[in-house]
């Protein structure tokens, strides 16, 4: 990826430093499903990038390119080792949720993604149903707007067999759902809250699709469901079954309406949703306290007054929640 030269060669990459490193950790955040991995890919970045040589960081053409490549690589080597430790992952293992904020110093990583489709719960969940190469070449190439030649460099294959990996990715995609009004989701999520601390089982069934599904991420940590919950009524009566000493509080997840429940005022769970026609379809509960870390420092913000441009990430906590 080297295209033009930069002017600064001492600086990593020509963006802004705020927009460089917003930039690589959204792209990291896409291809992990982490903030706390999709950080570490960002710093190995850098670090890779300051172990070269000024000779070295002169002689490349385009820094932001550079880096980027780099960063390609690193996500795409995690992902293998990442399937892998999924694979003894206790119960479902779900995509680190991310709330939005309001700081405006990006002192978090999870501050640095933007918000778009390509980072609600329920497309990064369908991220990953793909193979690492076929989610590089679709975020880079869809989301991030390279080109299929740059693309190349990165998984090691032709532009060509890129373009491939990008039609195959887009498949799965389109298995999946338009995504929802985010007013209407809005509206839904506060029923449904609602319901969950008026203990109302009918009106949860009501707002739940039929089939609907529930998803729980404890990792092990705390209790959650090990297996998806499916069908309204289980939901319904699983939900009512976790409501002592709870605040449930409305807030944003992944740039869509969601719910945070806490105990004491700690955060143990955060719900994610995902509708279908004019019904949830789907939950995510996760509870995994070491996903939860950004939420803990959150300000009380519903989602109706929080930025749609920005996100951000805020403790071993007792059981409690959606488990």
């Amino acid at each position: 990826m080297t295209t033009q030269r930069a002017e600064m060669s001492g600086r990593a990459g020509t963006r802004s430093g705020h927009d460089q490193r917003r930039h690589l950790t959204g792209l990291a955040y896409r291809l992990l499903g982490s903030a706390a991995e999709a950080e570490d890919a960002v710093q190995e970045t850098y670090a890779r990038w300051y172990a070269l040589s000024p000779a070295q960081r002169d002689a490349i053409v385009s820094p932001d390119a550079w880096m980027t490549t780099v960063a390609g690589r690193v996500c795409l080597d995690q992902l293998g080792s990442a399937r892998a430790r999924r694979e003894r992952y206790v119960g479902d293992w779900i995509p680190e949720p991310l709330p939005a904020s309001n700081a405006t110093d990006a002192a978090d990583p999870a501050d640095r993604v933007t918000l778009d489709e390509s980072i609600t719960m329920a497309f990064l969940v369908v991220l990953e149903t793909m193979t690492p190469a076929e989610r590089v070449a679709l975020i880079l190439h869809d989301v991030f707007c390279h080109p299929f030649a740059e693309i190349a460099e990165v998984v090691g294959r032709t532009p060509a067999a890129c373009r491939q990996l990008a039609s195959s990715a887009r498949r799965r995609l389109r298995t999946g759902r338009p995504p929802a009004s985010p007013d209407r989701q809005a509206e839904l999520v506060r029923e449904f809250k609602r319901a969950w601390e008026a203990k109302d089982i009918a009106a949860l069934v009501g707002l739940l699709d039929p089939d609907a599904t529930m998803t729980a991420d404890g990792g092990g940590v705390v209790r959650a469901a090990l297996r998806p919950i499916r069908g309204s009524e289980r939901i319904a009566r699983y939900v009512l079954e976790r409501t002592a000493g709870l605040t449930i509080l409305e807030r944003t997840v992944n740039g869509l309406p969601g719910l945070v429940a806490q105990l004491d005022g700690v955060t143990v769970t955060v719900a994610a949703f995902d509708l279908t026609g004019d019904r949830i379809g789907h939950v995510w509960a996760v509870r995994n306290p070491e996903k939860l870390r950004l939420w803990q420092s959150t300000e009380d913000t519903p989602w109706h007054a929080v930025p749609t441009d920005r996100v951000g990430v805020p403790s071993v906590v007792e059981p409690g929640g959606l488990a």
